[in-house]
């Protein structure tokens, strides 16, 4: 009888798993489709008593979002930008990893270092690996969706980079400390972020100013983004080797320091992006050929 009910129970908590996975991928993919976005974000206090609060950023886009990869335990969502009816941008890249281990830890200044979590830490969550438009690492984190009344929540705190807004125009802090919630409905989906920029001295981080981002997803017509879908299958044979060779060098669990810039003056993502597009203009059609000089290149700008 109690070996009975055990295996009833067993059985129970096993369905409920995967029934709760099935709903958490349903949610990632519903971040999929054809959006007009529109960006906004706003610095709103700051302990700093002569702390010079910046304009609001706001902006808007459309941006074709979709799954490039997907296998059991993880799915890869690219994001390309459509630029009215000619041009297409390669924007960012998430991989959602399921109860992952294996994180990278952003610490400032272009450096992440290997964050090691127990299986336990991550039962039933999900990991949101964000990377660069050069499918360079930004942050990672991991946390547990949660679906109630036909929403869909995922939220995590990390540190990260400057975002891409402002790295090039500030240098009065080292991390953004990022609260991300991912909410999604039928509609679309809405990125709310609550964030801490950080001076970070050693050990030590103080706060600069926080600031409020809203990044919402509002779902149109997927044939507007048609010419997303041409763009990428041309240039997705170029993309997945640099995401291939970043992967390897990542695997290593050792770390990463990048500088973003070389001797020369050159940026890393303006440099990978001529690459691909030296691949496409001299039709490279050898994998390992184009795996070997993205390697070489991205070698440059590894920190020893």
């Amino acid at each position: 009888m109690k070996k009975t009910i055990w295996i009833a129970l067993f059985l129970c908590l096993t369905i409920g798993v995967r029934g709760q996975k099935k709903e958490d991928i349903t949610a990632i993919k519903g971040q999929c489709g054809c959006f007009d976005v529109k960006f906004s974000y706003a610095e709103t206090f700051s302990p700093q008593k002569d702390y010079k609060f910046h304009e609001r950023y706001i902006t808007a886009g459309r941006e074709y979002v979709f799954v490039d990869e997907e296998t059991k335990d993880k799915m890869v969502l690219m994001h390309l930008l459509v630029i009215g009816d000619t041009m297409v941008i390669k924007h960012w890249r998430e991989d959602w990893d399921y109860q992952n281990t294996n994180l990278l830890a952003y610490q400032k200044e272009t450096e992440w270092k290997p964050l090691i979590l127990k299986n336990e830490q991550v039962k039933g969550q999900w990991t949101q690996a964000v990377f660069e438009v050069n499918d360079m690492p930004r942050y990672t984190g991991s946390a547990t969706w949660n679906h109630a009344d036909g929403k869909h929540l995922w939220e995590n705190i990390t540190d990260a980079p400057l975002p891409r807004r402002e790295y090039t125009k500030r240098s009065d802090y080292q991390v953004l400390k990022r609260f991300n919630r991912i909410h999604v409905t039928e509609n679309g989906y809405l990125h709310e972020q609550d964030n801490d920029k950080i001076i970070r001295n050693g050990n030590e981080d103080k706060l600069l100013v926080q600031e409020k981002g809203l990044n919402n997803y509002v779902k149109i017509e997927e044939s507007k983004c048609e010419i997303a879908k041409e763009w990428w299958q041309k240039q997705r044979p170029y993309w997945v080797d640099v995401r291939s060779v970043w992967g390897n060098i990542l695997a290593k669990n050792q770390g990463l320091k990048i500088n973003p810039k070389s001797t020369d003056g050159k940026m890393l993502w303006k440099e990978i992006d001529d690459l691909v597009k030296n691949f496409e203009k001299n039709k490279v059609a050898d994998s390992n050929q184009r795996k070997v000089a993205i390697n070489e290149l991205i070698e440059k700008y590894l920190v020893k």
